[in-house]
């Protein structure tokens, strides 16, 4: 295979990354303002869909290129509510 053709495929691979990230990433963005705008409420919240996401990009992100994410636990989005008042 040339050169030229590998680089292109390593190229393609890394973008095809970095996209998927950026879907996964606001996918989860979206699951936390969910889970914030409940615990505003009072209302019950859970951060599983969060963390099922979240453990989609560190797996994503151990092939290379792409930040990791922690995991996020009730706590931190109560922390987070409480931070807003």
């Amino acid at each position: 295979m040339s050169v030229h053709k590998e680089i292109s495929q390593h190229s393609n691979k890394q973008h095809q990354r970095v996209k998927t990230f950026a879907q996964l990433d606001m996918t989860r963005e979206q699951y936390i303002e969910e889970a914030v705008s409940l615990c505003k409420e009072g209302k019950p919240f859970t951060v599983e869909k969060i963390n099922e996401v979240t453990k989609r990009i560190n797996e994503l992100a151990r092939q290379g290129i792409v930040p990791t994410r922690k995991v996020v636990t009730p706590e931190m989005v109560q922390e987070y509510v409480n931070r807003l008042k």
